[in-house]
């Protein structure tokens, strides 16, 4: 019996999505988005030097074959990231309608969207009048603030005195299918954040929308305001059996890192990890050190997407792969003989596009524990039918196993 560790870079897209052009930032669309190319050839120009200089450096990615994938992905002229492969790589391609994180996990564990999200409009207000006075009803609370399209940082910078002052909530939308709530840690209570988001929740999922999100912060209008670790996602619980449950109905042992629990409502999760990337990173060490035989281990670095996609942060996301991939590539040696790593990612968050969302792209699919070669072009659901094929467990989804 072997294990499994399917690690979830968040947003690292490699372009090349065959509808990129049905997606839009502001009014463009995202054909031509490239995460990864684009970063790669910013830090060749020297134009991502903050924190970090040169060419991007990521040696433990491009053994695995993220250079190869990036040019099977794009005809992107790419400047270094050429190393031969002696990893299993592939590009990966999804169906669902949507470039956001519940839909790149469900398909990458075996269940594409069934249904369209419901989007909000990019308009001042974002929310009608009867969505927020239920909102309002359920929160036991006078109004709220925002009500727009907005990035998480402006938005607490332009009303968190405001929200201090009077307590209402910050509310705010964003080109995915999303309904987030900001909240002052210590004014306004982060239990009651947390209860606020729970009672709004059923009903923004009745008409499907994708999360709601809890985005507490602290800090004051002298010093500044500053988001905490402490988010939490309200997400639909998958209608169907993903690849969590197909483990864990299998009476295998399923752990989750990062922001999975949320994602997957807890379906088929046994212990959940939570912290900033670099505790993740530990937790996820541990586990190789630890897990038992047969378990599979579901594991999310978000910051590359939070911190640095949405915010156009090129030299902060290269300075991210560049952490990323030292950090991975110490723990590659403790994998034990027979077990299975994937590498991938959700969708794109190319730093150097337009707007502040996502971008709709291919993602790479990087394998460590079986040898080197490609499976070419996949579908995402093929992820998890191929997980469940290495941990010897029936897989439900459409996908099909590229091993």
């Amino acid at each position: 019996m072997s294990r499994a560790f399917l690690v979830v870079m968040d947003s690292l897209g490699i372009g090349g999505a065959r509808d990129a052009g049905r997606f839009f930032n502001q009014d463009r669309p995202d054909t031509g988005a490239n995460t990864l190319g684009h970063i790669a050839q910013y830090c060749a120009a020297g134009r991502a030097e903050e924190g970090r200089s040169g060419p991007l450096n990521i040696p433990t990615l491009e053994a695995l074959g993220i250079g190869a994938a990036l040019r099977a992905a794009s005809d992107i002229d790419v400047p270094g990231l050429g190393r031969d492969p002696t990893g299993f790589w592939s590009v990966a391609h999804e169906v669902s309608l949507g470039k956001d994180t519940p839909s790149g996990h469900w398909e990458l564990a075996g269940l594409p969207v069934p249904w369209d999200w419901h989007y909000f409009p990019d308009t001042r207000p974002s929310f009608d009048k009867q969505l927020v006075d239920q909102i309002c009803g359920l929160g036991k609370i006078d109004g709220i603030l925002g009500n727009c399209h907005a990035s998480g940082t402006q938005i607490i910078e332009e009303f968190g005195a405001l929200h201090m002052q009077v307590g209402f909530p910050i509310c705010y939308t964003s080109a995915d299918s999303v309904f987030q709530i900001a909240a002052h840690e210590d004014s306004f209570g982060l239990s009651r954040l947390y209860a606020l988001c729970e009672a709004v929740a059923p009903l923004l999922h009745d008409v499907k929308v994708g999360r709601v999100i809890a985005r507490p912060f602290t800090g004051n209008p002298d010093s500044g305001f500053t988001r905490t670790t402490n988010r939490k996602d309200y997400a639909i619980t998958p209608p169907k059996p993903i690849l969590t449950n197909w483990v864990q109905d299998a009476g295998r042992p399923v752990y989750a890192i990062g922001k999975i629990g949320d994602i997957f409502s807890m379906q088929g999760i046994d212990r959940v990890q939570k912290g900033d990337d670099a505790g993740l990173m530990e937790h996820l060490s541990t586990l190789v050190d630890e897990a038992e035989e047969g378990s599979l281990t579901f594991a999310n670095f978000v910051e590359f997407d939070s911190l640095y996609g949405h915010r156009r942060d090129v030299s902060g996301y290269a300075c991210a792969l560049e952490w990323f991939d030292r950090a991975i590539g110490q723990i590659l040696p403790k994998l034990r003989a027979g077990d299975l790593l994937i590498l991938t990612a959700d969708h794109g968050n190319d730093p150097s596009w337009s707007g502040t969302d996502h971008t709709r792209e291919a993602v790479p699919v990087l394998c460590y524990g079986c040898g080197a070669g490609t499976a070419g072009h996949i579908a995402f659901a093929d992820v998890a039918a191929t997980v469940a094929k290495h941990l010897g467990v029936p897989a439900q989804g459409p996908g099909r196993s590229f091993l």
